[in-house]
């Protein structure tokens, strides 16, 4: 990666530059725009690239470094850590997939609130051009609320379809929101082609799985919790899977021969489209 491709700042953005820095560096960090163990552009560089002063880079980096994302060597400079095992975050690898030309994403998962929610920045970003892919496809694989699950389910003597449907009503929220959004960019002429469709099974997933731009697999797992809502006016304690905390794990089809990040983001498109064409089936209207 060369320094002219790190992302600009962005003079409408109020957060600071050091912090603005910290995101662009960080993003290409966990993307591997940056390989591990890479060195990173010295701070005279980064300063003359963003055009700020050295103390400005000096604090982003103090932020990376905090986060144990980066280290420096004494006499040599600033390197990538070379400890890729680590658990991820998926906001920076979602916005890196919105910077390709075709963007495709896969998800399955419990009710798509913490994708409706990692999608808004990059949606926002094509609708003021910064952000301009030609197509997006979003494919989303959900339970079927409208059958009986054995989760989630009250923990005590509670009305389960009461339980249910207020799974039902977040995860139809937050996917309708998403398709919404979707399907306006190209209503809008924004992107040339755009769809967001989702399919339901009458499976609980016990795990979530995003696919990016079929490159980048994340999977995590849902604990079952035991916790209290809010339904039908009343405070009930149901058993539930809980996924916004969900700890990601990464594998990317772009890794050496010795590594299984090829053969798993593979598997992980080939379980995908077996589910999506067998097992799942269209909402009913």
């Amino acid at each position: 990666m060369t320094i002219g491709d790190l992302v600009e700042l962005d003079p409408d953005d109020p957060r600071p530059a050091s912090q603005q820095i910290a995101n662009a560096i960080r993003a290409a960090i966990r993307t591997r725009r940056f390989q591990p163990g890479e060195r990173l552009p010295s701070q005279n560089d980064l300063a003359a690239r963003y055009g700020v002063a050295r103390e400005t880079i000096k604090r982003a980096l103090d932020v990376l470094r905090e986060e144990r994302l980066i280290v420096a060597r004494q006499g040599s400079g600033v390197f990538v850590r070379a400890v890729t095992e680590r658990p991820v975050g998926l906001r920076p690898h979602i916005e890196d997939a919105f910077r390709r030309q075709h963007v495709t994403i896969d998800f399955s998962g419990f009710s798509g609130e913490t994708l409706h929610g990692m999608l808004s920045e990059p949606l926002d970003k094509i609708r003021i051009g910064r952000l301009t892919p030609t197509s997006i496809s979003i494919r989303m694989l959900l339970p079927d609320f409208a059958g009986p699950l054995p989760l989630p389910r009250p923990a005590g003597d509670a009305d389960a379809e009461a339980v249910r449907g207020r799974a039902a009503r977040i995860s139809q929220r937050h996917i309708e929101a998403i398709v919404e959004s979707v399907h306006e960019l190209a209503d809008l002429g924004l992107v040339k082609e755009a769809t967001a469709e989702y399919r339901v099974h009458g499976i609980v997933p016990m795990f979530k799985l995003y696919v990016l731009n079929g490159s980048d697999a994340f999977f995590g797992f849902y604990p079952v919790v035991k916790h209290r809502v809010s339904v039908s006016g009343s405070q009930l304690p149901i058993l539930d899977v809980m996924g916004k905390d969900a700890i990601l794990f990464h594998r990317t089809a772009s890794d050496d021969e010795t590594s299984d990040g090829p053969a798993y983001v593979e598997e992980a498109r080939r379980w995908f489209e077996s589910v999506w064409s067998t097992i799942a089936i269209e909402p009913a209207s």
